[in-house]
């Protein structure tokens, strides 16, 4: 892979000033990552019928490897939801499953999320996840790694990318709230 963009929303640069040791990981990890063997999802798509493209599971699964290869770990965080706010004559069902938030990668206060989603989750990721992790104390500040424009092309439709995110984020504005965050575009190698 390559970064072929990058993007300081509230301050993200300062993150290379605070932590350059994890920054050059980060980046060691996206630039080696493989990903001519994560091209194994054939489209069923009307729009492109058996075309081969990038499985966004398995490019994850490649991210995992090399950030758990260099000691960053998965964050969990248990959810307690209330029934407090429920009105009166409605009785909640059980939930069966115990809910919880997930951050993909933490190091040194450092969040990371790898995102080849759906449009809402890249800004939900910046704009709540990282601001909850950071509210309960596990990070100051985070990386968001996306596709650039031509890298979602090769995935199915619907998959979100750095220009459309950055743009976003720039039309959004920047929260009292908001931690800083440095969003990575990334592209396939041209081999």
């Amino acid at each position: 892979m390559i970064i072929a963009a990058k993007y300081s929303f509230n301050d993200g640069d300062a993150i290379q000033k605070i932590r350059p040791h994890l920054i050059k990981e980060v980046e060691d990890i996206i630039v080696s990552v493989d990903a001519s063997q994560c091209k194994t999802k054939k489209s069923k798509e009307i729009t492109m019928p058996g075309k081969m493209l990038y499985s966004p599971r398995d490019l994850n699964s490649v991210f995992a490897e090399g950030f758990v290869s260099k000691g960053w770990e998965k964050k969990r965080v248990k959810c307690n939801y209330s029934t407090n706010y429920y009105l009166p004559g409605h009785t909640p069902k059980p939930m069966r499953q115990s809910a919880y938030q997930e951050m993909d990668f933490l190091k040194e206060r450092l969040g990371i999320e790898v995102q080849f989603g759906k449009y809402a989750f890249m800004v939900y990721n910046v704009c709540a996840k990282m601001t909850i992790f950071h509210n309960l104390g596990y990070i100051d500040a985070g990386i968001e790694i996306v596709p650039v424009k031509s890298f979602a092309d090769e995935m199915s439709t619907g998959v979100s990318y750095f220009e459309q995110f950055v743009w976003d984020l720039q039309t959004r504005g920047v929260a009292d709230i908001d931690i800083p965050v440095l969003i990575y575009g990334i592209d396939i190698t041209n081999d």
